[in-house]
């Protein structure tokens, strides 16, 4: 978070006394209005502070309150959706209440509710202070909404009988139903709490005996009904363990994405957010039918994989255009197959002309197996890459610079669009002037959004490692100030920073 202070200067024109006078009617105003435990609000925010908290929380069953600090940009982004959110709550008469409190000037309520970011969301319930539960959902009106309407009422809805649960099957693309022989137990409760917080999903509940039949079951079962793919997956309690909520979550958002995606602006979010671990893309241009064919064997591929592999398909004249250049690749590429492992971003290229369910199966059980090396981007080295002070590093060229033990190698990994990036390159550029002439030194620079590495993962720019001298590839990664006299003390150290006296 970027920390700015506003100050406010005097007043132009009036004399001394009357600015003293009212700014001491104004003190004493802004005292009164502090020390009241009246609740004021804006845009059907409730206004709170210190005095009037214990109030607010009497009087809601459920307040959901933001803790904000003026200056802070997310917080002011979110302050029309979450007014938003109000209103709609408000007018349809919901015990949920939201309210805001100033963190930067209700030091008390920050410490007392452990605050340390901006904007955090907190939900009190039945007037209790010591144990809020952490807003869970996303940072829009409908968003909040829905997950405070989850909480207000019935986080799912009884089902029970055979019409009323076929109509609420119907109702929607996507529906979880928890068959439970007892709703009052523990694996119906930590359904239950699933469902309070998956507010993107619609859930009911059943417990009757004619249900169980009608549907094939004879145990507590929670079951995804949708109406693409298999129409309905089961998942079976397991009797020892119950009900394990995290496992139940990630397997309902594994089995609500369709079988194979199709990568746009609307299925983006759910793509990214499914938290899959691979990923295997069939770039292809949907303009031409001989590629839509490839369709068939990728997605005969694609059912031996569900939770380990998500199958996307990249229209590289749409949507998925923009997403080329992260691949070094250009529209002319397709049709063509990408692994990619979402931990490191590593890529795996599949050959171009075996696009057969059993070619697309193999291939990616060698990756999984960790038999095929992974695809590296790297640019040409430029003709001048190494005749000026900062030297230019490719994926081609690092191997060879970076680990030669007769030299001291200092490298920045940095993206062009970095501001940060931008920020210090010319103390990067003074540093490697004022070593030009060390032959046991080298400065370099690598841009990492066009050259991939195999063992090592850059996850943020700039990063900067040095590869001292000698056997061993060792690196070093230097996470201190970005200024030419503190880098020049780290390489005069070897690679460390000194010891400063207390």
């Amino acid at each position: 978070l970027v920390l700015s202070l506003a100050w406010l200067g005097p007043a132009l024109g009036g004399e001394d006394k009357d600015e003293e006078v009212i700014e001491e009617e104004e003190k004493e105003k802004k005292e009164d209005e502090v020390l009241s435990d009246e609740i004021k609000e804006e845009d059907n925010v409730l206004v709170l502070h210190e005095h009037n908290f214990a109030r607010a929380l009497s009087e809601h069953q459920l307040l959901l309150v933001e803790f904000y600090a003026p200056w802070c940009g997310h917080c002011q982004r979110l302050a029309p959706a979450f007014a938003q959110a109000a209103t709609e709550l408000r007018n349809e008469s919901s015990p949920a209440r939201l309210g805001k409190v100033d963190a930067t000037a209700q030091t008390a309520l920050a410490t007392e509710f452990g605050i340390t970011s901006y904007p955090t969301l907190k939900l009190f319930r039945d007037g209790n202070r010591t144990h809020p539960l952490e807003y869970t959902g996303h940072m829009d009106s409908q968003s909040i909404v829905r997950w405070m309407q989850r909480r207000a009422g019935p986080s799912a809805t009884l089902l029970q009988d055979t019409d009323t649960i076929a109509a609420f099957i119907n109702s929607q693309d996507l529906v979880v139903i928890g068959f439970f022989k007892d709703l009052k137990g523990e694996a119906a409760q930590a359904f239950l709490e699933v469902a309070a917080e998956m507010v993107d999903l619609t859930f009911g509940v059943a417990e009757a005996a004619e249900l169980f039949q009608a549907y094939g079951l004879s145990a507590d079962t929670v079951c995804l009904f949708k109406k693409f793919d298999e129409r309905q997956t089961n998942f079976p309690v397991d009797p020892a363990r119950g009900l394990d909520t995290a496992e139940i979550t990630q397997l309902l958002r594994v089995h609500s994405l369709q079988l194979v995606m199709e990568f746009t602006n609307e299925t983006s979010n759910q793509i990214f957010s499914a938290k899959i671990p691979h990923h295997m893309l069939l770039f292809l241009n949907k303009s031409s039918t001989e590629q839509l064919s490839l369709q068939d064997g990728f997605r005969a591929a694609a059912g031996d994989f569900r939770g380990e592999v998500l199958f996307v398909v990249v229209d590289v004249t749409g949507h998925g255009a923009n997403v080329l250049p992260f691949f070094g690749m250009t529209a002319a590429d397709a049709p063509t197959l990408r692994l990619v492992k979402m931990k490191n971003n590593r890529k795996y290229q599949m050959e171009q002309d075996k696009f057969s369910d059993s070619a697309i199966r193999a291939f990616i059980q060698a990756v999984l197996d960790g038999k095929v090396k992974p695809h590296l981007l790297s640019a040409e080295p430029p003709e001048d890459w190494d005749t000026r002070p900062v030297k230019v590093l490719v994926g081609k060229t690092f191997e060879q610079v970076a680990f030669d033990e007769t030299k001291n190698v200092f490298v920045k990994f940095y993206a062009p669009w970095c501001p940060h990036c931008q920020a210090m390159e010319a103390a990067w550029e003074e540093l490697a002037e004022r070593y030009k002439d060390r032959e046991d030194i080298v400065i370099a620079k690598m841009d990492s959004t066009a050259n991939e590495l195999e063992n090592i993962t850059i996850r943020g720019y700039p990063t900067l490692y040095y590869f001292p001298a000698g056997p061993g590839r060792k690196m070093v990664e230097y996470k201190s100030s970005r200024d030419v006299e503190t880098f020049s003390k780290f390489l005069e150290n070897g690679g460390t920073l000194p010891e400063e006296p207390p």
